[in-house]
């Protein structure tokens, strides 16, 4: 088994970026939420037009927000490995496993400072396997099903995901 373990140590969150939830309007009002393709280009600083071209970015937008359920496979709940099968689907036109631990026995493992769009994130949330996954955007941030957030992007420089980090891998 490759040991990914040591990867942890090389997290480095590049961006100290603090996203925020509301956004002023004209009359200085600051209650009207940003909408997903705005927390998105806020998120990982682009563009509308790199939101609509981006196959990858697309799918966030189309998918940002959508609630957690366990074993869901849905727009009305789903969880982190069936939201990374479909976005390997409808993305990279590549079909994964169903299952966390058994995406990170399909993957190749890769060192964190390699790491490219599309590559999977792996943590070990209070488990000895694979419990969680998520996919690298840039700059240390990932989108995943969280089971508090639904669907979202985080960095891995956040020290809650720094804790249980464990792999970074590849689908060939």
């Amino acid at each position: 088994m490759f040991a990914c373990k040591h990867h942890q140590k090389e997290i480095k969150s590049k961006s100290k970026k603090v996203l925020t939830q509301k956004k002023s309007d004209n009359n200085g009002d600051k209650t009207k939420k940003l909408s997903n393709s705005e927390l998105i280009q806020e998120k990982l600083n682009v563009s509308e037009r790199e939101i609509r071209n981006n196959p990858l970015y697309s799918f966030i937008n189309e998918w940002y927000g959508v609630p957690y359920k366990y074993g869901g496979c849905l727009k009305n709940g789903v969880d982190c490995s069936c939201f990374t099968d479909i976005l390997f689907e409808k993305v990279y036109n590549k079909k994964i496993a169903r299952v966390a631990n058994d995406i990170y026995i399909q993957s190749v493992k890769s060192e964190i400072k390699e790491a490219k769009s599309g590559d999977l994130v792996f943590f070990k949330i209070n488990s000895k396997t694979v419990s969680h996954i998520g996919v690298y955007i840039k700059e240390d941030f990932f989108v995943h099903a969280s089971s508090s957030r639904g669907v979202m992007i985080s960095n891995l420089g956040e020290a809650y995901y720094r804790k249980y980090f464990f792999c970074i891998g590849k689908i060939k």
